[in-house]
């Protein structure tokens, strides 16, 4: 298991749920992956569910603002990169050509983050810690796994991070498609492929399951969707790819793990 108590700079750290209906998420999460909720007031009228496995922070859910759900926008999970200095990328973001779309902000005393869209359509968080530097356990069952980029220009998208974070970008030998793992230094670090015909920009998480074939019948139990009718196999590791049922998606994970 993959314990942690901070992050290297670069490297995807957490992982939150902006929804529609935060107690049934709650509930469906919870049932999937025995994860426990506590809710944490964190403004008039929002509250912020921490959820733990073993007692280990591992992901959070919370509403989705308002201006997303007015726009239709879908709920979604949300990838965080640890960085140094939040305001630092967001400046360096914005002159490689992504949009800031909420600037460096302080979350209380947990951390200072900022919301960007890539060049080519997939939101990102940076996520500067203070007293909440991320995941305490990931790369289990339960727990984030991998983090990837779905891009329509997999050539600029590598260029755009490589200069805001000095990430590498190495082919996976033996994918039936292009597949470009990410290294933050001599870590893997996530993975970046081309999106699907008519998939937005988008980066997506993996959760770690210790059966495959049963974590996506539980997915169904709960009123999830599997969205393949079998799990595909990529040779480290079996996948599929879910909903949830307020329509967020991502993929369960049975396979090798990162320590």
């Amino acid at each position: 298991m993959g314990e942690r108590t901070n992050y290297t700079p670069g490297t995807f750290c957490w992982t939150d749920l902006t929804t529609t209906d935060q107690g049934a998420a709650k509930a469906f999460y919870s049932g999937l992956f025995g994860w426990k909720a506590e809710d944490l007031p964190v403004g008039e009228g929002f509250v912020y569910s921490m959820m733990r496995l073993n007692g280990k922070d591992v992901a959070a859910i919370s509403p989705q603002p308002r201006q997303q759900r007015e726009a239709g926008i879908p709920p979604a999970w949300n990838s965080y990169v640890a960085v140094e200095s939040a305001d630092a990328v967001a400046d360096r973001a914005s002159e490689l050509g992504a949009t800031v779309h909420a600037p460096p902000f302080d979350v209380l005393e947990s951390g200072r983050m900022a919301v960007i869209q890539d060049p080519q359509g997939a939101f990102f968080m940076p996520w500067q810690a203070r007293q909440h530097s991320g995941a305490k356990l990931v790369n289990a069952p339960g727990a984030l796994a991998w983090n990837e980029l779905a891009s329509p220009d997999l050539d600029a998208s590598s260029a755009f991070y490589s200069e805001l974070f000095a990430w590498t970008l190495e082919p996976f030998e033996g994918s039936p498609g292009t597949y470009l793992v990410i290294r933050n230094g001599d870590s893997g670090n996530g993975g970046f492929r081309e999106v699907n015909q008519g998939e937005p920009p988008n980066w997506s998480v993996y959760f770690g399951t210790e059966d495959i074939d049963d974590g996506l019948a539980k997915v169904e139990e709960l009123g999830g969707e599997k969205l393949m009718p079998e799990p595909v196999d990529i040779g480290v590791a079996k996948i599929g790819i879910v909903r949830d049922p307020q329509g967020a998606f991502f993929t369960l994970y049975d396979g090798q793990f990162a320590p």
